[in-house]
């Protein structure tokens, strides 16, 4: 099979490799005193999970999400563009920790902002 008939879920290592990534994923987002904030009172454990089954899906794995619209779960949180911008950062940063090539982090990328709007409340 080749990458291109691979999911991207997949191609970066399936479930395994999806849960270490989040893990390792909010481990710096807490880190950071700009995102922190947004967790505090936030059940981490409960949070990988669901954003594991949000990236699985998103990223064409075998879950189907199943949790809140993301517009109505970040709803009056006050995310900005240039949290979520931070949020992404992060992201790529483990990807790339992870040794996800860079072409498939750009597509993972990809795919996290086009939930941008969703996420900080905006429309076109």
């Amino acid at each position: 099979m080749n990458a291109s008939n691979t999911s991207l879920y997949d191609r970066l290592g399936g479930e395994m490799a999806i849960e270490a990534i989040t893990k390792s994923f909010y481990d710096r987002v807490l880190k950071d005193a700009e995102l922190k904030p947004f967790f505090v009172h936030t059940d981490m454990a409960k949070q990988v999970n669901m954003q594991r089954g949000f990236l699985a899906a998103a990223l064409g794995g075998p879950m189907v999400y199943t949790g809140k619209s993301l517009a109505h779960a970040h709803q009056g949180m006050g995310i900005k563009t240039q949290h979520f911008a931070s949020f992404v950062q992060h992201f790529l940063d483990t990807l790339l920790e992870f040794g996800v090539s860079v072409e498939e982090a750009d597509e993972v990328i990809g795919r996290l902002n086009t939930y941008s709007n969703e996420i900080t409340g905006k429309s076109y």
